[in-house]
């Protein structure tokens, strides 16, 4: 009986941990009046979590009636500049709760209700809690409009379907409670292979050995090499890919990824659901190295030490394939979307005479997840990396970087410093302290800066005192002393002295160059204005448009500083490009764009003079150089050649210049920021 017990409490524990499925038919759709379109699905990798919910695509417009899905009652409404901005939270009555963010603005009686908490406390953000009496529902009321408030990036709606009394999220489509129009399978890119070996019980990974892909048949897929792919001892396998969906040019990510070798399955990744404290473990699901440049899922079909389990629902031996000397093996990739449909790749694998070896380096540290590391470089930086931090065990080896050259924005006042390489992933956040001398009157303006993938500086935040910086952070790579010393910029959006009694409002722009907004106030004659005032953060919220945190924390990191700006043209974005095919479809499958404006999908230029009269500033930055003077190519596939300018069209900001390409000098057009001149 005792044993009989104990697996009937196992089966419990494993069915509670990977959630029940709640019934479809007890659910309808949650928005009126749209042609049933999406532009992002359930677990799609995002920067630094999962996607918790779907997007569904409000024919370019707000406004549209967001219903009731289920009976139950509105127990929960926030308002907030950033993450779902304005949002309702319906408990239903079948034990699951419905999220609906980005709204244009709730029912009459509640956005009554939130107006009165804003002015009664003086705030543009409210965080609002109901019990089920004061806005019961039935299934079908009208609960708020759509819209395109918080980090959104177009009018749409963030739909979200959670479990009441644990909060697991729910993926709507594999469950059946919202079936897309979808017949299309998925893309494999893409395989990478990549050989592990261990030095002191630290994990080493090589270099991945990257192989292109082509489509044979419908979701057939096969390498463009013929002979096999040569494989290590152990080693794993690294899956690039993506998915579309009828009707629009939007990329979706994947709902299942399998492996198998010589027909026996050794890895499965699934995307039914999660917990809210698991989002983040998307960098452990992908190769964060690769996700990090990527415009496509790079899905790791292995397990590092500390990726939750529940992604996996086989796994053997965590993804490691084996593979002796001489030894040919048949590998099996296939891929779903939450749809049902699937592709596959076969392909053959050889294994090698020599396989990778790491060596150790004395110098470097060994981190684990399960303890806490102090890492320190001289009296210069000290970090503190907690438990938990890591995903697997890493050496660590602390390193002064050059420093960036000082501009009109940022003074930078101490040498880079790494502690842990920029392709590492934090769970949790680490503790840095950074040494560095600071004039008194920089003092009150200096924080950690952080260098990303494309090479600007971007700011931590932190605190200047007893000599030192502090912050807390789970951004790795370099990480430099700076100081911010340009005031926030605010420009009216109309002109002084203009007669606004029948304007719908005051409307400004609001942005700082570095550390970001900490914090808005309008007044009026000395009065503050209970207006709510939709801030967008656009260095931000291109990557990040739906995080699954709570309004606190997403107060915390808007007043921690990251760059604010008022939307001008709310759901438009000015674009100025040359317009072929080639860059029309690049424009058209962006995330979150619906389409040009004009005719059917051929866009209308503006004038130079309808751009001047709709307050767009265009700035044309005068070349250091000139024309017949030599400089070096700074980006592109011709990075580091030596040039000759042959013309320069300041218009444009483009230039002519000759390089010697192969041998042979030859005439290349590029951007004027492009180059640099030669120091002479």
């Amino acid at each position: 009986m005792r044993r009989i017990l104990t697996l009937l409490i196992l089966a419990a524990a494993c069915l509670g941990a990977r959630g029940q499925h709640p019934a479809p038919e007890e659910y309808i759709y949650p928005i009126r009046d749209v042609e049933g379109l999406y532009s992002a699905n359930f677990g799609e990798m995002r920067p630094a979590h999962f996607h918790a919910g779907i997007d569904i695509k409000t024919d370019g417009a707000e406004g549209k009636p967001l219903v009731a899905v289920a009976d139950g009652y509105v127990s929960r409404v926030s308002l907030g500049a950033y993450g779902y901005g304005r949002a309702v939270y319906l408990t239903l009555h079948n034990g699951t709760t419905a999220v609906y963010g980005h709204l244009q603005r709730f029912r009459k009686d509640i956005e009554e209700r939130v107006r009165e908490e804003r002015h009664a406390r003086r705030s543009n953000s409210v965080n609002l809690w109901f019990g089920p009496d004061t806005w019961p529902v039935k299934q079908g009321d009208v609960i708020g409009y759509s819209g395109n408030s918080g980090s959104s990036m177009g009018p749409h709606l963030h739909y979200e379907l959670r479990d009441t009394r644990t909060q697991r999220l729910y993926n709507v489509v594999s469950a059946g409670i919202i079936r897309p129009d979808d017949d299309l399978p998925p893309r494999i890119m893409r395989i990478h292979y990549i050989e592990v070996d261990t030095v002191q019980g630290i994990p080493v990974h090589s270099r991945p050995e990257s192989y292109a892909v082509v489509r044979s048949a419908g979701g057939s897929y096969r390498l463009t090499r013929e002979e096999p792919v040569g494989a290590g001892r152990k080693g794993y396998f690294v899956v690039e890919a993506s998915d579309r969906r009828n009707g629009v040019g939007n990329t979706f990510g994947l709902w299942r990824l399998a492996l198998s070798a010589d027909g026996k399955p050794l890895f499965e990744y699934r995307m039914d659901g999660f917990e809210q404290a698991q989002s983040r473990c998307c960098d452990a699901v992908s190769y964060y190295p690769l996700q990090l440049t990527s415009r496509n899922e790079v899905i790791r079909a292995a397990q590092l030490a500390q990726s939750p389990a529940c992604f996996y629902p086989v796994m053997e031996e965590r993804g490691i394939v084996r593979t002796e000397a001489g030894q040919t093996r048949r590998i099996r990739i296939e891929a779903w979307d939450d749809c049902g449909n699937r592709s596959q790749l076969e392909f053959d694998i050889l294994g090698r005479t020599a396989s990778f070896r790491a060596e150790a380096d004395s110098a470097a540290t060994a981190l684990t997840p399960e303890r806490t590391g102090i890492v320190r470089l001289g009296r210069e930086v000290t970090a503190r990396i907690p438990a938990g931090a890591l995903y697997e065990p890493v050496f660590c080896r602390a390193e002064r970087c050059p420093a960036p050259a000082s501009d009109s924005t940022l003074i930078v006042l101490s040498p880079g410093y790494r502690i842990l390489p920029a392709t590492t992933p934090l769970h949790r956040a680490m503790t840095v302290s950074v040494r560095a001398f600071v004039p008194e009157n920089l003092q009150p303006h200096t924080v950690l800066a952080a260098r990303n993938v494309k090479g600007r500086l971007t700011c931590i935040g932190g605190k200047y005192a007893d000599g030192a910086v502090t912050a807390t952070t789970r951004t790795t790579g370099e990480l430099f002393v700076v100081a911010d010393t340009i005031p926030p910029r605010i420009r009216p959006l109309f002109t002084e002295g203009a007669d606004l009694t029948r304007a719908s409002g005051m409307r400004f722009r609001v942005g700082d160059n570095f550390s970001g907004i900490a914090s808005c106030t309008l007044l009026i004659d000395g009065k503050w204005v209970d207006d709510y005032v939709d801030e967008d953060d656009t260095a931000e919220t291109a990557k990040d448009d739906d995080y699954t945190e709570d309004e606190e924390t997403a107060a915390k990191k808007h007043k921690a500083g990251k760059p604010t700006e008022h939307k001008l043209f709310p759901s438009y974005v000015l674009v100025k490009m040359i317009m072929n095919d080639e860059t029309w479809h690049i424009v058209r499958n962006i995330r979150g764009v619906t389409g040009f404006v004009g005719p059917g999908s051929k866009p209308v230029p503006l004038t130079e003079r309808e751009v001047e009269a709709l307050g767009v500033e265009v700035h044309v930055r005068k070349p250091a150089y000139a024309v017949g003077d030599s400089v070096m190519v700074v980006a592109g596939l011709i990075a580091g050649s030596i040039a000759t300018v042959e013309e320069i069209d300041e218009s444009t900001g483009r230039i002519k210049i000759k390089a010697n390409i192969g041998g042979r000098e030859t005439a290349v057009e590029l951007d004027a920021n492009e180059v640099e001149p030669l120091k002479s």
